[in-house]
């Protein structure tokens, strides 16, 4: 998100924006502090006061570990809520989820249903009742048992994979790098694509279907909005894709390229086949 861009979409009808703290196509952060100081000149300008929501639904489980000094949170004033996965980064079982407000006044009354249950009062935002609470006993123990320390040096972890894959990666082809796992920059991912006028013989979703043929999901695609020309390819890293798993990574990826360029006339049929995540 562009702060300049963002402020021509503004006006008095605005009723917050929303910035992706790593954005899944590409695993980049859209900085919010960027996007807080053009908010305050455009209520200095306008006299229109614009709050801000943080999807955070990655980094939330990673910047505050890895890179503490990135302002994105409650230290922006603008910013009223946060929500973030606790499935993704946070450690826990999926269907884990939060969001949080500033204060209590951040959180609309019009958004709290009250609910005459048993005899009491029940407040709730969410749209539906009865729901298991194992993925939320499962994040209060990775809490307790990993600590900031623990969260830290998991996340650290996840963060060197994707920079040593994004540096060997880069030795391999013409590749122009979007997202290289660094901790100042996005989330623990490895997204490129092909360098503009080159030609290796191959397209991103031949070798993602080559790598899906040795048991690796790793998803050719193309961006969304106005880059929907563009095709990327991602490598997402988590808790568990340990640097043996990026070795046997590397192994397959370059016994796919060497498959390529031995077989360039069983190419270009591999969009349809190549791993996608719908």
């Amino acid at each position: 998100m562009d702060p300049k861009r963002m402020i021509e979409a503004c006006d008095e009808n605005t009723i917050g924006v929303v910035p992706t703290f790593g954005v899944t196509y590409t695993g980049n952060y859209e900085f919010p502090q960027p996007l807080h100081d053009a908010l305050d000149k455009f209520q200095a300008d306008t006299g229109i006061d614009i709050d801000m929501h943080i999807d955070a639904a990655s980094g939330g489980f990673l910047a505050p570990f890895v890179a503490p000094d990135i302002v994105w949170d409650f230290r922006l004033p603008r910013v009223k809520s946060i929500s973030a996965s606790g499935h993704k980064f946070g450690l826990a079982p999926l269907g884990c989820g939060w969001v949080i407000w500033r204060d209590e006044e951040a959180l609309p009354q019009e958004l709290v249903f009250n609910v005459d249950y048993l005899g009491g009062q029940i407040g709730t935002f969410a749209i539906n009742f009865s729901r298991p609470a194992g993925q939320v006993i499962a994040q209060y123990y990775e809490f307790l048992r990993l600590g900031r320390e623990g969260y830290t040096k998991v996340q650290n972890a996840s963060y060197q994979v994707a920079a040593y894959l994004a540096d060997e990666i880069a030795k391999l082809g013409p590749y122009e790098f979007i997202c290289t796992g660094r901790p100042d920059e996005g989330i623990p991912a490895v997204c490129f694509k092909l360098k503009d006028g080159e030609d290796p013989g191959y397209t991103l979703y031949d070798l993602s279907e080559r790598l899906r043929l040795r048991g690796w999901q790793v998803p050719a695609f193309t961006l969304g909005g106005e880059a929907t020309d563009i095709v990327v390819m991602r490598i997402m890293c988590r808790r568990g894709f340990e640097m043996d798993f990026a070795e046997l990574l590397l192994e397959d990826y370059k016994a796919s390229l060497k498959y390529l360029s031995d077989h360039p006339k069983l190419q270009g049929i591999a969009q349809q086949n190549s791993f996608k995540h719908t």
